[in-house]
């Protein structure tokens, strides 16, 4: 299978000299050796000062971190909570909101549909999500991802730092394990420990990413600048 080689150029100041390269791979799939996969993708590609990015959508997928959306039975709490979300929110789509009412307990959820309730009257915004905080994120909703898992909810990877240390183990290249998105946010849920996440995080904001049919959730982050490595530890942060 052939491997994606376009390079887009970061322009964030601290990353500059940073360039990211998608990463074509097979499909993942559940008990998948993704340290395997991942290594014989990036061959050629990556080598040591680079940093592989993983999207945590391709691990939880690989450690079985999902589950279909037709096997989750949502509940009136969820129906009625799911409309009062963002069109592009976790929370928006009932099953997903369920699984959080199931891993969070009813009552965190009602008392943080209170707390959000009376912070909008005062003219705050997301006190849901702020009581919340984990047991939303750790639940991600099925739009956008490729066949056959259009319609599972995916979950958080489980020690994202573990599988990036084994990652870097195995291959001798600093790996960090991401959350980014189509609406300028990136997250590094989990490094090798010679990765400095903030620079990395700059690095992605444009989210080079895609789970979907461009079968890209591998990032190779390499720096093309003068000086030291931004990327790894004891830049400047």
């Amino acid at each position: 299978m052939s491997l994606a080689t376009q390079t887009f150029v970061i322009t964030r100041a601290d990353v500059a000299g940073s360039s990211a390269i998608p990463v074509r791979t097979p499909l993942v799939r559940r008990g998948e050796d993704l340290v395997a996969m991942v290594a014989q993708a990036v061959r050629g590609i990556a080598r040591a000062g680079d940093v592989v990015a993983i999207s945590e959508t391709a691990l939880a997928i690989a450690q079985g971190e999902f589950v279909a959306a037709e096997h989750v039975r949502p509940s009136k709490l969820a129906y009625a909570l799911c409309r009062q979300a963002g069109a592009l929110a976790t929370m928006s789509q009932p099953e997903s909101v369920q699984l959080v009412i199931d891993r969070a307990g009813i009552w965190k959820v009602l008392y943080a549909t209170l707390v959000h309730a009376v912070a909008r009257l005062r003219g705050h915004h997301g006190a849901f999500y702020e009581v919340m905080g984990d047991a939303v994120a750790a639940v991600d909703g099925y739009t956008g991802t490729m066949p056959p898992y259009e319609s599972a909810i995916v979950f958080s990877p489980r020690d994202p730092d573990e599988f990036a240390r084994s990652f870097a183990a195995r291959t001798g290249i600093a790996c960090a394990i991401v959350d980014a998105n189509d609406l300028g946010k990136a997250k590094v849920l989990g490094d090798s420990g010679d990765v400095c996440r903030a620079n990395v995080e700059k690095a992605l904001l444009d989210n080079p990413h895609g789970n979907s049919d461009e079968q890209t959730p591998v990032v190779v982050l390499k720096w093309r600048g003068d000086g030291v490595n931004p990327l790894l530890q004891g830049a400047s942060k």
